[in-house]
């Protein structure tokens, strides 16, 4: 079993109890209403790729259903006119 000073801290299985409550993650697009979601914004559209080009999930950049559906249909027309890429830097040396 785990090392652990403390038995009260051991939740069922023996693993250590989280001591952080995770923040709820609030959609950038929700709280500031001026934000608006276009392809031609490819600043914007970058953060919300990852380092090979794939877009990220909700869980990770905390937007809501609505805007994430927005975000992807963005990125695919941004994608199509060659304002980003298909795929990101594969550091491949071909």
């Amino acid at each position: 079993m785990a090392d652990f000073d403390n038995q009260d801290e051991l939740v069922e299985g023996g693993r250590p109890q989280n001591r952080f409550s995770r923040r709820a993650k609030i959609c950038a697009f929700c709280a500031d209403k001026s934000k608006v979601i276009s392809y031609k914004e490819s600043d914007m559209l970058r953060r919300f790729l990852t380092d090979n080009g794939k877009i990220r999930p909700r869980r990770q950049t905390g937007t809501c259903a609505r805007h994430q559906r927005r975000l992807a249909v963005a990125v695919k027309q941004a994608r199509h006119l060659a304002l980003l890429p298909f795929e990101g830097d594969t550091g491949r040396g071909d």
